[in-house]
């Protein structure tokens, strides 16, 4: 199963919500239920469903247009080619590995697997020992979550661009972001499409 626990409670909840009452949740709904603090965060959990294929959703004014989706299906090899942790560089292995992921979560083009070290995207649901699926790309759009190399050092963060500078930003209010400023090395190693857990590990 490659959804977060928290994940997969909110497309449990509203698959049964559905089933009750022949509509989809509001967003203030699914807020309470899970005790999120804002709109915004219902908002993130359900973009992740829906780029994962747990659900799809209708435009910016249905809010209650949100359908479930039968998400298995089937899977593809992506190579696991190493760890990636806040400031240290990217750790590969000589002996790659492979995880097996739903098809629907992969992006066209090359896409490899890291396995996350470190808490810094916690509330993005990224937790430490979760594996990642990047796909291997050089640019990046704002709000977008990048592994991204920084003087040879490597960060998974959420990137913003101002300017003459980048911040990479932490889903973590105990983590500070990180600027990069002119004269820094600064390169965009791929794009999170995607987020894969066991539960036994």
């Amino acid at each position: 199963m490659y959804l977060t626990q928290k994940q997969r409670g909110i497309y449990e909840f509203i698959r049964t919500y559905i089933e009750d009452h022949d509509i989809a949740p509001s967003y203030e709904e699914i807020r309470r239920r899970f005790g999120f603090h804002s709109l915004s965060t219902v908002f993130e959990h359900l973009r992740t469903l829906e780029r994962k294929g747990a659900i799809t959703k209708g435009r910016s004014n249905e809010k209650r247009a949100i359908q479930v989706c039968d998400f298995d299906s089937r899977s593809v090899s992506v190579p696991l080619v190493g760890t990636v942790a806040a400031g240290r560089p990217i750790e590969v292995y000589e002996i790659r590995e492979t995880i097996d992921v739903p098809e629907e979560m992969l992006s066209r083009g090359e896409n490899v697997a890291l396995k996350v070290r470190g808490e810094s995207m916690i509330e993005s649901g990224i937790h430490d020992g979760d594996v990642v699926v990047v796909k291997r790309q050089a640019s990046a759009e704002n709000g977008q979550i990048v592994v991204a190399l920084v003087d040879d050092e490597v960060t998974i963060k959420r990137v913003y661009f101002h300017g003459d500078r980048i911040e990479l930003r932490a889903s973590n209010p105990e983590v500070g972001p990180i600027y990069v400023t002119r004269g820094q090395d600064f390169k965009v190693y791929g794009v999170l499409v995607g987020l894969y857990r066991k539960y036994n590990m």
